[in-house]
């Protein structure tokens, strides 16, 4: 390993719970194989939708504490996955979950958000995370696609910013050699969607809990499978993955069968043996017989490993 590629994986998301939820299988994954791991999460999640009563009164339209009380979530969550602590871009609270109001590109609603939202945060969020990337030096970078996976504004700004600090890091001195998207296979969350159907129809082990829904055709955010570059199998990181999707209580229930999980809207997710991303920038490395590539690090050799 050279003193050039020391820095591994790094990921940028939104807010808390969005690494164990897209990420957390291969944070994992990486982890038991030795190599750094960098989560960086861009706000403290505190427009988020609390699941159940015991912190209902956390919430932004009340005591305006679940911001902080979900950096000790991610806190656990990180500890479940061995990813180390919490690192907050600009610092924690320097920039506000911009909630989904901010979806609309009029600028008289934009002007109503929090001073703080991270939709509004400019140039100031490139060079932060720029200075994160030219310290780290990371082989690879993986952020959201262009629509922010759902559509999800923070996504959407993550997203932007995370490529233009690629942009301003490599004319600073250090050009990351891959770059990814986040992203879920279609044809994957298909099947087990159906094999979550077939359970619960049949009544078997495993079944939807009570109260839960399945997903209609199309609710699950997912790409055509041909987009999809890249399949990392961690299957031997699903237990991690489970206790970091548990830590975040206020925003994600885990099923009993550790399969699926719900988000406050209680449409059931499966929790898949497989994550998935699209390359973006860099060279793909050798695909397998399915024309994937099944290595974040393919054809980097053992620098950042």
């Amino acid at each position: 390993m050279s003193a050039d590629a020391t820095g591994g994986l790094l990921l940028v998301h939104a807010h808390p719970d969005d690494e164990s939820i897209a990420t957390g299988g291969t944070i994992a994954h990486y982890r038991r194989r030795g190599v750094p791991v960098t989560v960086v999460t861009c706000t403290l999640g505190e427009e988020g939708e609390v699941i159940g009563e015991q912190w209902a009164q956390l919430v932004s339209a009340r005591a305006d504490q679940l911001g902080g009380y979900r950096i000790g979530e991610l806190s656990r969550a990180l500890a479940a996955l061995d990813a180390g602590s919490p690192r907050f871009l600009g610092g924690a609270g320097r920039w506000r979950d911009s909630g989904m109001a901010g979806e609309t590109s009029d600028p008289r609603l934009l002007e109503t958000l929090h001073p703080r939202a991270f939709v509004n945060s400019g140039q100031a969020a490139v060079d932060a995370l720029a200075e994160v990337l030219l310290e780290v030096r990371p082989q690879v970078v993986v952020c959201y696609d262009p629509r922010g996976g759902y559509g999800h504004p923070d996504h959407i700004r993550a997203h932007r910013v995370t490529m233009a600090a690629v942009d301003a890091a490599d004319a600073g001195g250090w050009a990351v050699p891959k770059v990814y998207w986040t992203v879920t296979d279609g044809e994957v969350l298909r099947l087990h969607t159906e094999a979550l159907a077939r359970r619960t129809v049949d009544r078997l082990p495993g079944a939807l809990p009570a109260g839960w829904r399945l997903p209609a055709v199309g609710e699950l955010p997912c790409v055509a499978s041909e987009s999809v570059t890249t399949s990392i199998d961690v299957s031997d990181a699903l237990a991690a993955k489970r206790a970091a999707l548990r830590a975040h209580a206020t925003q994600v229930t885990v099923a009993p069968s550790g399969r699926e999980f719900a988000l406050s809207n209680d449409i059931a997710q499966p929790i898949l043996p497989e994550e998935h991303f699209i390359l973006a920038r860099g060279r793909l490395g050798p695909v397998e017989t399915d024309g994937k590539e099944h290595d974040l690090f393919a054809g980097l050799g053992d620098a950042g490993r």
